[in-house]
């Protein structure tokens, strides 16, 4: 090649600007610093490096291993024992008390050198230099210190190479070229513990698999529930495996008799609900399924029925909003009015036991709005809820049973506008039957950003996600439009409230977005935009690994969503079919 064409490369590789200062390195828009370990204790326990190798922050690592000659090593041992007894000898002449620090010295030389006579432990040079990266020198200064905190609780000292930077930073690019030449004289055995290194492990006693480790083969293994709270979230672009992961869940879940809740947007589900026997409940505005809106929730022992009463009229009126769209604060008083004395003619009121009650109809509601002064736009609104085109989806009592172990409402024959509708309507009915019996259950909501784009469902979401704790009750939110999930402060408290983030292949237009939301360095961005299906990112409170999302041959055949795959299961059943017969 060319040499002129060889400097063109060097030319366009090279950074816009190198700059080299005292205690920091400047290159293009980043700031680099270096530091080596300068001093170690006595002893250096096991993977005492690993809170460095998983610090959530950009670095290089450099570490020389240099052996030295075994007896060169034991002549200079020998010596440095001469000189401590003599020293000893000279203290115990003198009559002064005897120092445990000598004394410690000189028994650790003897034991050494017994050691390297037999050929059982080797004598090394070792130097670790770590450069660090950040926007700004303020931030490197944070970095450097909280990189020192966590080795000098462990007793290891490291220290800047001021005035040596440009060596530094030479010595850890991947050149194995130590230009700072800083090193410590160890044996092997605390040499070994920088070995391996050890990222962070996400297994417990207890749980469920969710997959493999990436960083080190180790198992995804826990227990959603032991957390400080059960809810999770999950991000990415259609075919990323968001559904194939949550539906993996589910199965493994299923073993251990947690109910689980689904709400279907797309019908994904249906297959395995059918396959492992439970019950899959379709809404539509013609279907013979059910849920009437006016339902009341039963109080528990603990709770004042007035409070579930009220509490459950402010829900109703959430419903009605997207329903109405907009309201003044005179037709947010009269809904009030309205829904209270439409309970009233079924004898239910705050103050009576309505745990066996008959709930009123929308249709009643509408009758009590008609005979109210100022609600006659209301019941304009209402009526094709009641008696129009919509009537037969919300204007009939409650015929769907929540007693399956898996039930999984299905709202993809709905139409678009009622989607939210819908969906509000199902999570309502749900979060009044989970009040009822304490029990251990996961509600998942896939596509949430439906119920998101509207402020009452984004608020009512929000609210299972903070409330469902008390209930023994596990949030899922599955999005694939982020920025529509996180455009909303609702969203962001949902994310706040889940101890689970799981981030799948992602698109180029939500990954900016979950790059400065979930602080993501620039590797991790453009791994979830290259990431394969069922790859992604794991979050689990502070610690965050790479993790694939593995399943057995049976399990994929029941949880897939390959169309594909499906219709390949199709074609073998209509086959066995065929030879049963």
């Amino acid at each position: 090649m060319p040499e002129e064409q060889i400097k063109k490369i060097g030319d366009l590789l090279a950074p816009s600007a190198f700059s080299v200062s005292p205690n920091y390195i400047q290159i293009g828009g980043k700031f680099a610093r270096t530091v080596f370990l300068a001093t170690y204790p006595r002893y250096l326990h096991t993977s005492w490096f690993s809170p460095i190798i998983n610090l959530d922050q950009v670095f290089d690592i450099s570490i020389f291993v240099l052996p030295k000659n075994t007896a060169a090593v034991l002549k200079q041992l020998r010596d440095q024992l001469a000189r401590l007894q003599s020293q000893a000898m000279e203290e115990s002449a003198q009559s002064k008390v005897r120092d445990p620090i000598l004394e410690t010295a000189m028994e650790d030389i003897e034991l050494l050198r017994d050691r390297l006579q037999q050929g059982t432990d080797k004598f090394f040079e070792l130097g670790v230099y770590i450069t660090f990266y950040a926007d700004s020198a303020k931030e490197l200064d944070e970095t450097e210190n909280k990189l020192k905190g966590l080795l000098e609780y462990q007793l290891v000292f490291a220290k800047p190479a001021t005035f040596r930077m440009g060596e530094g930073f030479n010595s850890t690019l991947p050149f194995n070229d130590d230009r700072l030449n800083v090193h410590t004289s160890l044996n092997t055995e605390p040499l070994s513990s920088l070995f391996p290194f050890v990222s962070f492990d996400l297994t417990s006693n207890s749980g469920i698999l969710y997959g493999i480790n990436t960083h080190n083969n180790s198992l995804v293994l826990f227990d959603r529930f032991s957390l400080e709270n059960a809810n999770a979230v999950v991000f990415g672009k259609s075919g990323g495996g968001k559904s194939y992961t949550v539906k993996l869940e589910i199965l493994r879940s299923l073993i251990f008799g947690t109910q689980i809740i689904v709400i279907d947007p797309e019908n994904e589900y249906k297959y395995l609900s059918d396959t492992v026997g439970g019950s899959s409940i379709k809404i539509s505005i013609n279907s013979d399924q059910h849920i009437n809106p006016l339902d009341l929730p039963t109080p528990r022992p603990d709770e004042n029925p007035a409070d579930v009463f009220k509490s459950h009229i402010l829900d109703l009126t959430g419903f009605l909003r997207l329903l109405f769209g907009d309201l003044t604060p005179e037709e947010t008083a009269i809904l009030d009015e309205a829904l209270i004395q439409t309970y009233a003619l079924k004898d239910i009121s705050p103050d009576s036991d309505f745990a066996n009650a008959e709930p009123p109809l929308l249709s009643d509601f509408q009758n009590i709005l008609n005979g109210l002064a100022g609600a006659e736009s209301l019941a304009i609104r209402l009526k094709k809820y009641t008696q129009g085109t919509f009537a037969g989806f919300l204007n009939r009592p409650t015929n769907v049973a929540l007693d399956n172990q898996l039930v999984v409402f299905g709202i993809r024959d709905m139409e678009d506008e009622l989607r939210p509708i819908a969906m509000y309507l199902i999570l309502n009915h749900i979060w009044t039957r989970i009040r009822r019996e304490l029990k251990k259950r996961i509600l998942i909501v896939d596509e949430a950003w439906w119920l998101m784009k509207y402020p009452i469902g984004a608020e009512f979401l929000f609210g299972i996600a903070k409330r469902g704790r008390k209930y023994y009750l596990g949030l899922t939110t599955i999005s694939q439009d982020i920025p529509d999930f996180l455009g909303a402060s609702q969203g962001k408290a949902i994310l706040s409230n889940s101890s689970v983030q799981i981030l799948m292949r992602q698109s180029t237009s939500a990954i900016d977005i979950l790059q400065e939301t979930f602080k993501l360095t620039d590797a991790e961005k453009y791994y979830l935009l290259e990431a394969r299906v069922g790859f992604g990112l794991f979050f689990l409170g502070q610690s965050h690994i790479g993790i694939r999302v593995l399943a057995s041959y049976a399990e994929d055949q029941i949880i897939t969503s390959d169309p594909r795959q499906l219709l390949e299961i199709e074609k073998a059943k209509d086959e066995w079919a065929k030879l049963a017969s």
